[in-house]
Order: C-alpha cells, then structure tokens, then sequence
C-alpha cells in the first residue's frame, strides 16, 4: 500500500487511477510515499526519507523545491498540456476583451443606471467612445510554441489573424504538429515588431523573468496589446506602466494580479482564471494520478521535470531496481557488476541521462537482498536506490 499526500484540494478523478487497494490517498497523512499538489508552496516542506515523488497537477513548478529534490533522488512531475485548452481559451476571452474595450464599456454602462428613458439615447451617443479592432487581419505573436501557445497560435489562425511564432527550445515533433499557416521565426525581433497583439507562454526562469521589460516594449508597434497568461515575473510592472503612459502598449492583460498593477488604466487582470476549469482540474488531476501509479508500481518516469524519461513497461521479473546517480562513466558497470555478482540475471535494463543526472532501471531475475541495494548505493555517485518487487 502506497501512501499519497495531497496538499490542495485535487479532484477526485484521481482516486480512478490511485484506487484504494494500492494507494490511500489522504490529506492528513505524516510519511508519505509520494505527493500531489496544485499550488502549495513546498519550499518549506520537510522531505521525508520515504518520499519518492511529487506530481504537480498543472504545468508550472515554481512551488516545488525541485532541485532539493533531485539531490534527494525524488522525482517530480507536471502535467503538461492537462490543463492546455482552458489557458487558450481564456487567452482568447482576453484578447476579445481588449481588442473591442469591452470592460471599459460595461462599466460605462452600468454607470447609466438610473437614467430612465435618455439610457437609449446617451448609448447612441457615447458608444462611438469604445470602438475597438477585430482580430481578424491582425498579427498574433505567440512566444512560446509549447502545449499552450501551439494551441493559442493556431486559435488565431482560425480567426482569420496571421500568426509569428518563435520559441527557441522547440523541439522537431512541436514542430511538425504546427499549422503551416503559423510563421515560425528564430528571431524574436521580428515577432516583436510585427504583432498586433502579443502572447507570452513560457515558464519563468532567468531567462523569461521581466521579458516584458522597456527594451522589449520599445520595440513593439504602437497600441500593442500584451498578454501574460505564465507568471507575474514576467513583466516589469513598472516598464508595463512607462509602455501605457507613453502610448505604446494599449492593454496589459495578466492572470497573476500584483499589487502594483491592480486599478492601473489599461491594465486587465484576472485572478489566475487560466487554468481554472473543472475540466482542467480533472485532466490534470489525472495526469498526475497516471504519473505517480505508474512510476511507485514500475519505476517508470514521463514528463518529470528533473528526471529523464525512462520506462521498461510492466514487470515482469521478479525485482526491478531503480538507481538515481550521476551521469558518469564506468558508474551504470559498477551497478551492473555488484547485482551480477550476487549470481542473479539482469532479465533487461535501461539506462537515460539528462544533464549531469542518470536513472536506470533493471528487472533482476531474483530477489535483490537488502545488503546488495546499501551496497549499490554506497557507489560514489549513486543518489538512491528504489526496489521494487512482482
């Protein structure tokens, strides 16, 4: 049995994967096995000896001490793309809305309460006020052509927009998924340029902290409308404030409200709605329940986000031996020759590296004694060593 800590409310699609005669999932639970959260802050978390994983259910990790962990040899998850289509759409809901000043004008119109017969005339009137664009004809720049912004850039094709892409980590099989029609660009000078209305989906790191800063706004079009649907740290609030005053931004739009930003003119802020979809929740509840069943009952990792992707199917021998270690040579030999000289059979083995951190996993013909596995781990560079048997 299998103990699972959840530290949000998560949806209880998850108990369809972690069922109750291998995993008891639970809040209140002290040593867990494993772990599954949304949004809590785990920086502080103590990471107790028997923890072997933490799913994220949603995309981003900033709230986990990842590389605590991957000293620790805990392997920790997201679930990207879960929770994809509900970002798209809100990114859509705010492009509308700031393309056609929508919120403007409903406060307008609310303000007329109490008007009695002259409300249909003043509206004729004052409408003229809050004439917008339409998104059709306009250039979408989609930075960033991960799950999310593959799904937003192809939105705006679907609009009748025409769509500049640029993400600088995209991978060959991302590629391939996209739409012809989406012009993907290596510099991102020319997206930046050349958009209408901007549309950042990134993770924040050094890299992507403040890209919306003066630099990047000095080199939009006039009017630009900047969406931030990733993180706060995003954007420099007070270059978003300069880039409004001086006319060059036309709408700030940001599902992460930061002081500094609430009741600005121009501003739009959502309280991180993003994700915020029943159907978001269960798809990545359930995400992150395949995640974890799968690797406590076969060792096997996808999208770990400091782990490489390692799997050998189900078992079928009698022990599988999972060894989180350094990427160095000779180290996956010295594994290989200590189970060997136990007499027992490596059945089949994998071995995936990332970075300067390896996993490999064997599927040993016998039961591997205690004193084999302390012994394995004693190897300079082995972090831990997790057995599980048929």
């Amino acid at each position: 049995m299998y103990n699972i800590l959840t530290l949000n409310s998560i949806s209880p699609k998850i108990n369809t994967q972690l069922t109750n005669d291998l995993f008891n999932v639970s809040s209140s639970i002290e040593d867990p096995d494993a772990v599954v959260v949304r949004s809590f802050n785990m920086h502080e978390t103590e990471l107790g000896e028997n923890l072997k994983a933490i799913a994220r259910a949603g995309a981003g990790v900033n709230n986990i001490p990842v590389d605590k962990c991957t000293d620790k040899g805990i392997v920790v998850f997201n679930s990207p793309g879960a929770n994809a289509n509900a970002v798209k759409e809100l990114a859509l809901c705010m492009m509308l809305l700031s393309s056609r000043n929508v919120l403007d004008s409903i406060d307008w119109t609310v303000s007329l309460k109490g008007g009695g017969d002259a409300v249909t005339k003043t509206v004729e009137k004052g409408k003229g006020t809050f004439v917008g664009h339409e998104l059709k004809g306009k250039t979408l720049g989609v930075i960033g052509l991960g799950a999310i912004g593959s799904l937003v850039a192809q939105t705006g094709v679907d609009l009748g927009m025409k769509v500049i892409g640029c993400d600088p980590h995209l991978t060959i099989n991302a590629a391939l998924k996209l739409s012809n029609a989406i012009k993907v660009v290596t510099d991102e000078d020319v997206l930046i340029k050349n958009s209408d209305i901007i549309s950042v989906h990134v993770p924040l790191c050094d890299e992507t902290r403040y890209k919306y800063n003066d630099a990047f706004i000095s080199k939009c079009r006039n009017g630009v409308i900047l969406l931030n649907m990733s993180r706060a740290e995003i954007a420099d609030p007070d270059a978003i404030k300069r880039g409004i005053a001086d006319g060059k931004i036309a709408k700030y739009v940001c599902d992460f409200p930061t002081d500094n930003l609430i009741g600005e003119k121009d501003v739009i802020l959502t309280p991180h709605l993003a994700s915020g979809t029943y159907e978001a929740e269960d798809n990545c509840a359930l995400m992150a329940a395949e995640e974890l069943k799968n690797y406590l009952l076969y060792g096997n990792i996808k999208n770990s986000v400091n782990f490489p992707e390692c799997s050998l199917g189900y078992l079928e021998s009698k022990t599988r031996l999972c060894v989180f270690h350094e990427n160095k040579p000779t180290l996956i030999q010295q594994i290989t020759q200590l189970v060997s000289s136990t007499g027992a059979n490596i059945d089949n083995m994998i071995s995936k590296a990332r970075g300067t951190k390896a996993y490999t996993m064997l599927d040993v013909g016998a039961e591997v004694s205690a004193d084999t596995k302390k012994k394995i781990e004693e190897i300079d560079g082995v972090v831990r060593v997790i057995s599980i048997e048929k």
